[in-house]
This record gives structure tokens, sequence and C-alpha cells, in this order.
């Protein structure tokens, strides 16, 4: 005897390239990512809608249901991480990845099969819409700061670039502090300091 899932409320927040769409939608599915890459439809459906556009300074739209062409999205943010049921696991590795999908960068993990190079595994990556955990996403075309999510679901078909990613500290070796206590700079994210004068301190 086989048992369907229960439909569950799963709240959705959504950037396209000039809207952010937050609400809700009616799924038996477990993950974000499995809701879009298992859509039957190029759209959904979503309840409890709010719009918001960047760079206006009015309220944002609120709508009862609003259809969302999945193909405009960018990618989809979920504050909080879920496994994949036990029995549907695969085990994989992580590595840090940059994504570039204008107008804005994401940052986080990619998860890849084991016992392949990084150019390998990048060509597997067949899912339409593709996990990135522990994120940060910002935009500097369209004055978004840095914000941090727990995974972001990354639409293959509007990314334009998918690299592996090394933090760097610029400021490792100078002043003589130790790498451990500068912080990174990530890239395209302006960093006013100034590197201390000679005698300094």
């Amino acid at each position: 005897m086989t048992f369907e899932a229960p439909m569950r409320t799963v709240p959705m927040t959504l950037y396209t390239e000039l809207f952010i769409v937050r609400g809700a939608i009616q799924t038996q599915q477990h993950r974000v990512t499995d809701i879009l890459n298992g859509a039957d439809q190029s759209f959904l459906v979503l309840e409890d809608v709010s719009l918001e556009e960047f760079g206006s300074n009015e309220l944002p739209t609120r709508a009862e249901f609003a259809q969302v062409n999945l193909g405009s999205v960018l990618f989809a943010v979920s504050l909080q991480a879920v496994d994949p049921i036990r029995e549907l696991r695969t085990q994989k590795i992580s590595e840090r990845a940059l994504v570039s999908i204008p107008p804005f960068r994401v940052i986080g993990n990619v998860h890849l099969l084991p016992e392949r190079s990084f150019r390998e595994s990048l060509a597997e990556l067949q899912a339409p819409f593709v996990p990135v955990t522990d994120a940060v996403f910002w935009s500097d075309r369209l004055g978004e700061g840095r914000q941090i999510a727990a995974m972001v679901a990354v639409n293959q078909a509007r990314a334009q670039i998918l690299a592996p990613y090394r933090e760097v500290d610029p400021w490792a070796g100078i002043g003589g502090a130790s790498p451990s206590a500068s912080p990174t700079r990530l890239p395209g994210v302006p960093d006013d300091r100034v590197p201390p004068a000679p005698g300094s301190g």
C-alpha cells in the first residue's frame, strides 16, 4: 500500500529581473527545488502574494493569487535548508561556487557527485533549478546589498556563469595581520577600507 504525501503550504520568495515575488504554494513536495523542478506547467500559481518592484518607492502590490512564469525567475530563496528524504538521498560533496545570473551574483555551495572533477560535475548539472546552499547574493546594479540565505535555487537557463570560487583575503600580510583575522572580500562588492599607512598603529 502506498501513501500520498499530505498537501502542505510552502512559502516561496522568487526573484526576477524586476520584481521580488513573495507568496505560498500548496504542494506535496518536500523542498523548494523539488517544487520548481517538478512543476507540471511552465508557471507556478502562488497565493497570498506580495509583489515588490526594484527601485520603486511604492508599497508592494498584494494579490490573493498570482501566476509566475518560471522562465522569468532568476532564482528562488529559502531561509531554511531542508534535507532530502533519507530514502532518496544521494551521497554528494559540496564545492564553493560563484554564479553570475544578471543582475545578481550568488556565492554558495553546489552539491556534486563524488569521484568526479569539478569540470565533469558541472557538465552533469542538468536540473532546471540548481540548489546553492549557505549562500550570499547581491546586485550592485540594482543597489541590493548582500543577503544570506540557507538555499538559493538558481535557474540554469538564466545563469551566465557557474564557476569554482575561492575566497581571497586582499589584506593578508598587510600590517602583520594574520589571514584568519582579516575578512574576505567578495568579487563585485566594493570595499572602502584603506590599508594602514607605514608606521601607523
